[in-house]
């Protein structure tokens, strides 16, 4: 089988109310576009109807597909498991809520054909458009800790955490067979890992719309992640890049 060019990975966890909706634009889109695709939604440990419902969208659509497995292991653990699964030249993980939109895929796209290995959505930015902002705490908290990743581990990198990322596949592998966190601080982990191993990282401006339904909780998440940031900054380079984990079997 050819390669496709693009792979999206969806983690998913408990999106039952939305996950439908998310398939079909993305098949909308995708379907409109003359790159080749393919879409692997990564269900993490799902106890609602989410795994039925995708299952069911896939039987209809092969260039779909399902991984999923239980229990619960956090939204790093499924991103990196869809990351090293997808198969395709250049590998985008999209939040299951499509908080950045399918189509500003094509304001990434540019970035890998001029030369950088990866390239990430910006929402701090000023040419990007929060059309739906987050509350102002969460939008606050949010400034405070990308602050705090700049001056601890990733200088001039304004957004880590936005769900909207792409790889070339090689630096995917290469990154994401590094990782080690399982929960919400997996974005900076891989950014870091990716700037320790020499990549070229495009910080990209994009149209941005809160949705609600987050699952990070502010004070446990948030707390982890400012633990998990300083261990990082406290790693040695070699001792961040020495773990390597195999990929997934599909």
């Amino acid at each position: 089988m050819t390669v496709p060019d693009l792979a999206v990975v969806v983690p998913a966890y408990n999106e039952e109310h939305r996950i439908e909706k998310t398939l079909i634009r993305l098949r909308e889109y995708l379907s409109a576009q003359k790159y080749t695709w393919s879409v692997l939604v990564v269900s993490d440990g799902s106890n609602d109807q989410t795994n039925a419902i995708v299952r069911e969208f896939c039987s209809e659509n092969p260039e779909f597909q399902l991984h999923d497995y239980s229990p619960n292991r956090g939204k790093g653990y499924a991103v990196r498991t869809g990351m090293l699964m997808a198969d395709a030249r250049m590998v985008l993980f999209s939040d299951a809520d499509l908080a950045a939109p399918i189509e500003e895929i094509e304001k990434l796209l540019p970035m890998i054909e001029q030369g950088y290995d990866v390239a990430i959505g910006s929402r701090p930015l000023k040419e990007s458009q929060l059309e739906v902002r987050q509350p102002w705490y969460r939008e606050m908290l949010g400034r405070t800790f990308n602050t705090a990743v700049q001056i601890l581990a990733i200088r001039g990198i304004q957004d880590t955490q936005c769900g909207f990322k792409l790889f070339r596949k090689p630096v995917s592998d290469d990154v994401f067979s590094r990782c080690k966190l399982e929960r919400f601080s997996f974005d900076f982990e891989a950014l870091l890992i990716a700037r320790d191993l020499g990549y070229k990282i495009a910080e990209v401006p994009i149209v941005w719309r809160h949705q609600e339904g987050s699952k990070v909780s502010l004070l446990r998440d948030g707390t982890r992640m400012m633990v998990d940031l300083v261990k990082l900054r406290m790693m040695g380079k070699a001792q961040r890049l020495k773990h390597i984990i195999e990929p997934k079997e599909s």
